[in-house]
């Protein structure tokens, strides 16, 4: 069974999340629509909802052992994923925010440059690892975290994301299996 033939049986069953997504206009900068999913967070029938759906899209053939969450809206549901999955829970922080010594990656962005760090303890070789952020727009910051983690001899099993936006063309550049609940 593919991997969207699974996610539109959850569409079948699971909330519209859609309906929790607000546009904002001019944010952070003029000309770009930001997707807020502060409303998803405000409802928590969407929340566990989204946490569900997220964690159910994951290789069910491999054992996560942890779940990245890239700072800072992928904290809260790649914690929630960690906890569905039995897996330890990573972040991944902008630079100078990690206490204790990091490896680090410069990365691009729709809108500028930034710079991700991760514990050097955080996976050890081997470790099955699935990455998780809120959006997915030109790659660059899945990229970025996708090799941090294999650098650290991290395995990395799947990337997911809330939301994508297909018209940046993120997934073309994204170096490993991903999956998305909403697109636009």
């Amino acid at each position: 069974m593919s991997i969207y033939t699974i996610f539109e049986s959850l569409e079948r069953y699971s909330m519209k999340l859609e309906n929790y997504i607000r546009d904002i206009a001019d944010f952070p900068k003029p000309g770009i629509t930001f997707k807020d999913i502060t409303p998803l967070f405000l409802n928590h029938e969407a929340l566990v909802s989204c946490a569900n759906q997220l964690a159910e899209l994951s290789p069910k053939e491999i054992k996560i052992d942890k779940v990245v969450g890239i700072e800072a809206r992928g904290f809260i549901l790649g914690s929630m994923i960690a906890e569905r999955l039995n897996a330890g829970f990573v972040p991944v922080r902008k630079k100078g925010k990690l206490p204790y010594e990091t490896k680090s990656k410069n990365y691009g962005l729709e809108y500028g440059e930034d710079t991700l760090e991760i514990h050097i303890d955080a996976i050890k070789p081997g470790e099955h690892v699935l990455i998780h952020d809120d959006v997915l727009a030109t790659g660059g910051t899945a990229n970025a975290v996708c090799s941090l983690v294999e650098e650290l001899g991290g395995i990395i099993v799947q990337c997911s994301f809330i939301i994508e936006l297909g018209f940046l063309k993120g997934r073309e550049r994204c170096q490993a299996p991903l999956v998305s609940l909403l697109k636009y």
